[in-house]
C-alpha cells in the first residue's frame, strides 16, 4: 500500500495511491493519519474523493514530524571513500522539518552555501510509539519506507564537527513521493536499488544490502535514547558517489535536476533553484 500527503484547495490531505486513483483519507498528512492506531485498516478500507494519480501535487510526506533523525556514514562504500573506518555505533544527527519538501517541488541552493551535494537515503517512517525496543518491536514500529535526498552544505557542515548546519537549510531535502508501507511486496523482498542522478547523469549507486546498520537496528538504537512516535522520520544514509569526494568536487548548480530513486519505493524529482538575493 502507498500512503502521500498531496496539495489541494489552499491545504493538504493523506490518500491512498492505487494504480490509476489516489483516494482521500481522513487526516491532514500521513503523520497525522499514522497517530490512529487503527491507520493501516483506515486506510485500506477508505472510499473517499478519488483524483487522477497523475495530477497530483505532493507535499512533503510527513508536513511536521517530531523527529528528522539521519544517520551518517551508514554504508561502507560511503565510508570507505571519506576515509573513515566502519564504526562500531549509529553515527546520529538532526534536522528541522522546515528543510523539507514535496517530491517535485523546486530544492532552494541557500545563497550562504557554494556547496550544496546531494545524498539519496531510504527514510524510515515510525507507525506507532516504541522505546527501548526489542527486534520484533522495532520491526513491528515501521510504518514502512520513503525517498529521501539529505542534500547537504558541505561548506557548513565542515565548519565544525557538528553537522546541523550543514543539514538543515530551508527547502532541501525532498521526502516522498509515498510512504510504502511494510506489507508491500516491494518492501518484503527488501534489498533496494539506490540511485541519484544529475541531470540525468547517475553520480550514485548502491543497495541498502550494503548498510552496516540495517533498519531495525536503527530503529532499536534510536528508540533506547528517546521514544520514537507515529511520523518520526529516521534517513539511513547514503552510498558511495556523494559530490565532495569526488576529483574535482562537484556540487549542484541552479537549474539542475535531481533525481532520487529507489527501486520499489519511489522516485523524486526536483530541479535546484538559486535562492533570490535579497534588495
Amino acid at each position: 500500500m502507498k500512503l502521500a500527503t498531496i496539495r489541494m484547495g489552499g491545504g493538504t490531505t493523506a490518500v491512498r495511491v492505487d494504480d490509476e486513483e489516489a483516494v482521500e483519507l481522513p487526516a491532514r498528512d500521513v503523520g497525522t493519519l499514522l497517530a490512529e492506531p487503527d491507520w493501516r485498516a483506515r486506510a485500506e478500507a477508505a472510499t473517499g474523493t478519488r483524483h487522477d494519480r497523475l495530477q497530483l501535487d505532493y507535499a512533503p510526506l510527513i508536513l511536521a514530524p517530531e523527529k528528522i533523525i539521519c544517520v551518517g556514514l551508514n554504508y561502507k562504500s560511503h565510508i570507505l571513500e571519506m576515509g573513515h573506518p566502519l564504526p562500531e555505533y549509529p553515527t546520529l544527527f538532526s534536522k528541522y522539518s522546515s528543510a523539507l519538501i514535496g517530491a517535485n517541488d523546486e530544492l532552494i541552493l541557500p545563497q550562504a552555501s557554494e556547496q550544496m551535494d546531494w545524498e539519496v537515503e531510504l527514510a524510515i517512517i515510525i507507525g506507532r510509539p516504541v522505546r527501548h525496543a526489542s527486534r520484533d518491536a522495532a520491526s513491528a514500529a515501521i510504518a514502512g519506507y520513503a525517498t529521501l535526498n539529505d542534500v547537504t552544505a558541505r561548506d557548513f557542515q565542515n565548519r565544525t564537527s557538528q553537522w546541523l548546519q550543514g543539514k538543515s537549510f530551508e527547502a532541501t531535502t525532498p521526502l516522498g513521493p509515498w510512504l510504502v508501507t511494510t506489507d508491500d511486496d516491494a518492501v518484503v523482498e527488501g534489498g533496494f536499488n539506490i540511485t541519484c542522478e544529475v541531470d540525468g547523469e547517475v553520480v550514485q549507486s548502491g543497495n541498502t544490502s550494503d548498510l552496516v546498520f540495517g533498519p531495525v537496528d536503527l530503529v532499536r538504537y534510536a528508540s533506547s535514547i528517546f521514544t520514537l512516535r507515529p511520523g518520526d522520520v529516521i534517513a539511513t544514509g547514503t552510498p558511495g558517489g556523494v559530490g565532495a569526494a569526488r576529483t574535482p568536487p562537484r556540487f549542484l548548480r541552479d537549474d539542475e535536476v535531481l533525481t532520487t530513486r529507489i527501486e520499489g519505493i519511489g522516485v523524486c524529482r526536483n530541479r535546484c533553484r538559486r535562492e533570490a538575493v535579497a534588495p
